[in-house]
């Protein structure tokens, strides 16, 4: 069976472009912003070549899965989060690690980074809304609370690694760990050799998922902790009674598929294997075939069979690249509704061509830079994941 990308309809569920139209169905937060940008002049192709060209071993391009295909042709390497600082860590001879993802990524790229390396991100406006759900003060509210109840001898901070520096210098401070998609589990099973309780940030779906379904903890035994709420919604039994504290977080892209997208999917395409990321809702990823990490998304359809049919639950652009990468299989995004992650996509071809050239021209601009006390804290809590048995490719010595 051969197929080729056909995009799904802007339904009436779709939020268009600047917000044009609604859809009551998500979560509060979510958003579903319609087609995807129109791609940039062409002539900015040839000038993003000439300036890495002039640039040349000094820069080091990197592309968050996420991104426009127009950005991805430029990037030395793809990956996810993780994946790319490490990469970055790897380079310690690249003076200028070019950054096409958002902002905590760029955090984290400069915090394993040398002090001589300095990372740039291409439009300081891409940012992530999950990321902006846990902000510093409100966590360290949140901890508090915690401390007048006496619950935070026995509770571990474990951040997603989709998270600020400041999150995640707040986890190192208190013992705690950083994880991956991939390495959840392995994360919160250390986690519970140190203490009987974790306090999870901030994607409540991917501290849910992982608890209920791999660790067989039952839904009861998580509570969901809401930062505008005092005590986060909850009681002081419920906090106590708690084996994990979810954090009222959620990524707006993952987080907007539901149980009918995926009871839609199955009507319509027969035999279609539904595969989706840890970080959408608890129903969708009981009810999906497949869940696992961006990489375990690209893996698993590159070695499935051909003639197969897959519905993606993950962003659209990576949904899409898959599908024209592999004509050979049938590839679509898991809901009928358009929907792209905003913020990444705010890295285009003209922001990535305009810190290009102003470094040719030997002047750095958007750089993000962690300061030293935030960067050793939050090194602290990215080291015990990278302790975490099973856990691979650790970043150099020489790495901040």
């Amino acid at each position: 069976m051969t197929s080729t990308w056909v995009e799904p309809s802007a339904t009436a569920t779709a939020l268009l472009l600047l917000g044009r139209g609604s859809d009551p169905a998500t979560e509060r937060g979510v958003e579903c912003p319609g087609d995807l940008p129109a791609p940039s002049d062409p002539e900015l192709v040839a000038r993003a070549t000439a300036a890495k060209a002039q640039l040349g071993d000094r820069v080091f391009v990197l592309g968050h899965h996420y991104q426009r295909d127009e950005v991805i042709q430029f990037a030395d390497v793809t990956g996810d989060s993780f994946k790319l600082a490490r990469e970055a860590a790897a380079r310690p001879n690249a003076e200028y690690i070019v950054f096409c993802g958002v902002h905590f990524m760029a955090e984290s790229a400069d915090i394993l980074t040398t002090d001589q390396q300095q990372v740039v991100l291409p439009d300081l406006a891409a940012g992530c809304s999950m990321a902006d759900m846990a902000a510093l003060p409100q966590v360290e509210e949140a901890w508090e609370s915690l401390a007048d109840l006496d619950l935070t001898e026995g509770t571990v901070p474990v951040t997603y690694m989709n998270s600020s520096a400041d999150i995640k210098g707040f986890v190192g401070r208190h013992g705690g760990v950083v994880c991956t998609s991939s390495n959840a589990r392995r994360a919160l099973e250390w986690a519970y050799q140190q203490g009987q309780r974790v306090l999870f940030l901030p994607d409540q779906h991917l501290g849910r998922n992982t608890a209920v379904l791999e660790l067989g903890f039952s839904l009861d035994d998580c509570v969901l902790y809401d930062p505008h709420k005092p005590n986060g919604g909850l009681t002081a039994e419920q906090l106590r009674d708690a084996r994990m504290i979810l954090w009222r977080g959620h990524c707006s892209v993952h987080g907007r598929f539901t149980l009918d997208s995926v009871n839609d999917v199955r009507e319509r395409v027969p035999g279609v294997n539904v595969l989706v990321h840890p970080e959408c809702r608890h129903e969708v990823v009981r009810a999906a075939d497949f869940v696992g990490s961006t990489e375990y998304i690209i893996k698993t359809i590159e070695a499935a069979p051909a003639g197969s049919a897959w519905a993606v639950g993950t962003e659209l652009n990576l949904v899409r690249r898959l599908a024209l990468a592999n004509p050979d299989k049938q590839v679509m995004f898991l809901d009928r509704a358009v929907c792209y992650c905003s913020t990444m996509n705010r890295i285009d071809l003209p922001h990535l061509v305009w810190a290009l050239e102003e470094l040719a021209a030997g002047r750095v601009v958007n750089q993000i830079t962690v300061d030293a006390k935030t960067a050793h804290q939050a090194r602290t809590a990215l080291d015990q994941m990278l302790a975490l048995p099973g856990t691979e490719n650790r970043p150099p010595s020489g790495a901040r």
